[in-house]
């Protein structure tokens, strides 16, 4: 299964696409949650940044031949002319190295499957898409309908894959789940304190009475999501680890000098994985994402970039309430807590008031920094420059892989 910028299934493989747009007009007159908002900012079929922006993502009409490039400079006004010319948002890396990005994946799947099962990767057929954005779907159809044979072997279905509902029967054969670059745009959420030492509240977004400004409204920890994704990050851990003295004076330094506190959480993540885990069950994973965003203008830990892109220019909002459909809002991917929400997921990390029956399998997972991943299951040399400057290594070292594969170790 891949679940990329746009998904796909596969062995079967799976790849979940997750992007559309959003606009204000959506905050009626009942406050929702900031996951609610940046979801059908993204993805709303009217409003949302990947459904009315056909081109948000790009397609390469030709591979890139790096060997005939000097270096870093000819490569960057390379990618500068393609950007101008086609007035595209962004291009994947997978586009903008392929086919050596994919091989280096499908390199790392057949080193990694555990061939004591039917892998059912036949000639790579079998292939399907969850893409929640229209749009995106269709250029899917497009670039695969470019080699005729492989139309009966692929289909698109335009759903989010978050919804169990559009799943079916739980699969019990192997698969793999591919997401690159799916993770930094699913919903997350915010929690917010007063100070150091006061309790985490859930922040939702309402319309104020001009109609036409949003703000933050704080409300106690009570939304499923947010609270479980709390426990497994333990926000809340100096409650049970500090000592009483320790807690008195880091209570008396809090009154004196006060300092809020803000966090984004992956819910939209930990609602992905608990899906995919119910309904694949022995599925295996490759993620690929940022591992960090610089020049973050929105307060927070893991906070989002919004970046809208106009005449070749792009342009980073400094709130996340200011995407009026015209901007995408993307996040940095922790890979400690990806991890964390992984297990959790599974059945095998459980959380202190569990007293579910439900038992998990431990997985096998690392995390690569992506010139690692490159380096060990890629071809390095086809994406190097003449005087050896290479972009998918040189260039990337904000994005990490990810790979998570299923035991039968339940102990």
């Amino acid at each position: 299964m891949f679940i990329t910028r746009s998904n796909r299934k596969v062995l079967p493989l799976i790849s979940l696409a997750s992007k559309a747009l959003y606009s204000t007009h959506i905050v009626g007159d009942k406050p929702v949650l900031v996951r609610d908002f940046i979801h059908s900012a993204l993805y709303h079929p009217l409003h949302g940044y990947f459904s009315q922006k056909s081109r948000s993502v790009g397609v390469l009409p030709n591979t890139i031949r790096f060997n005939q490039l000097q270096g870093r400079k000819a490569y960057m006004k390379y990618l500068d002319n393609i950007y101008k010319q086609s007035d595209i948002s962004w291009f994947t890396p997978v586009e903008i190295f392929k086919p050596w990005y994919a091989h280096a994946i499908a390199e790392a799947i057949m080193r990694t499957a555990n061939f004591s099962v039917p892998l059912k990767l036949i000639s790579c057929s079998n292939y399907s898409s969850v893409e929640i954005s229209p749009s995106l779907a269709e250029v899917q159809k497009e670039t695969v309908g470019e080699v005729r044979s492989h139309i009966p072997k692929f289909r698109v279905e335009c759903r989010d894959a978050a919804d169990r509902s559009g799943w079916g029967d739980v699969e019990q054969q192997p698969c793999w789940v591919i997401m690159l670059e799916v993770l930094d745009n699913l919903p997350h959420d915010v929690v917010y304190s007063e100070s150091q030492i006061s309790p985490w509240m859930e922040v939702w977004v309402e319309r104020q009475h001009d109609r036409e400004t949003l703000s933050e409204l704080y409300k106690p920890l009570q939304d499923s999501l947010v609270t479980r994704c709390v426990e497994i990050m333990d926000l809340d851990k100096t409650k049970t680890t500090q000592s009483s003295a320790v807690s008195t004076l880091k209570s008396i330094w809090s009154k004196v000098y006060p300092k809020p506190r803000r966090c984004w959480l992956p819910t939209g993540c930990l609602k992905l994985l608990d899906v995919l885990h119910e309904v694949l069950p022995k599925m295996s994973l490759i993620a690929s994402d940022f591992s960090y965003l610089p020049d973050v203008k929105i307060p927070g830990e893991r906070a989002p970039l919004v970046s809208t892109k106009k005449d070749g220019s792009s342009t980073d909002y400094q709130d996340y309430m200011e995407a009026k459909g015209d901007a995408d809002i993307f996040f940095p991917t922790d890979f400690w807590l990806l991890e964390q929400i992984d297990h959790y997921c599974s059945g095998w990390l459980k959380l202190q008031d569990d007293n579910s029956s439900k038992k998990g399998k431990k997985r096998r997972t690392i995390t690569l920094e992506t010139s690692a991943f490159m380096e060990e299951f890629g071809l390095p040399t086809k994406t190097r420059t003449k005087d050896g400057y290479n972009p998918l290594l040189d260039d990337f070292k904000n994005t990490k892989f990810y790979l998570s594969v299923p035991t039968h170790n339940t102990k």
